[in-house]
């Protein structure tokens, strides 16, 4: 039942949704990887107000390594956790710098020994570069996969492991964004338009088995 669940969901997106990609401007990996860390528990809108003139001061690892944490902060004031994501910021082009050569690494593991590079940042950078067959799960994500049952999971590493297990791997970057776009705004956390959903046939919150 459950692959045909998977089967269906990822079938109308696949006719619907055609489209899916991430909504954070960036033109170089290093970019997207200074905005996946910057987004987290904020709103790829305010990043994308934010990071151009973050970039065209710091256009690259090498002078955001030399940059100050009071400086890097003058310009992310604005983002959730400011203080602690200017730290992060510095302390990851450093790193890179120093181990990596200035370049972002193309993988996983090598990612997440940068600061502020968790499992879904790099699940994310990972994913959007260079298509790795990996699930990034974020709030939306984790919402949207248990509403609909395709997964059970209490937290967001169970649902990756089940999103992973039941979603090809050729598709996988796309299927995350797919679901986080729903999430963001169909299956939204307050007021899911549920009257308005075309996965409501195959939903466990729309048909009353599961509840928030």
């Amino acid at each position: 039942m459950k692959n045909k669940k998977y089967e269906a969901i990822l079938g109308w997106f696949a006719a619907n949704r055609p489209v899916a990609e991430s909504e954070l401007r960036f033109r170089n990996p290093y970019e997207l990887l200074v905005c996946v860390m910057l987004s987290a528990q904020c709103t790829d809108k305010r990043i994308n107000l934010v990071t151009p003139a973050l970039f065209a001061r710091f256009p690259n690892a090498a002078s955001l390594a030399q940059g100050s944490v009071e400086e890097i902060l003058s310009y992310i004031k604005s983002v959730s956790y400011p203080n602690s994501k200017a730290a992060h910021l510095k302390g990851m082009a450093e790193k890179l710098v120093a181990d990596f050569g200035g370049e972002v690494p193309d993988d996983r593991e090598a990612l997440q020994t940068l600061p502020g590079v968790g499992r879904k940042t790099a699940n994310v950078v990972t994913s959007v570069l260079w298509d790795a067959p990996v699930i990034a799960v974020d709030t939306h994500v984790f919402r949207v996969a248990r509403r609909l049952g395709l997964s059970r999971g209490k937290d967001v590493l169970a649902v990756e492991k089940d999103l992973t297990a039941g979603i090809p791997a050729e598709i996988r970057p796309k299927a995350h964004h797919w679901l986080l776009l729903h999430g963001r705004y169909t299956c939204t956390a307050q007021r899911p338009q549920c009257s308005e959903c075309g996965l409501a046939p195959w939903c466990d919150r729309a048909l009353g088995k599961f509840k928030d």
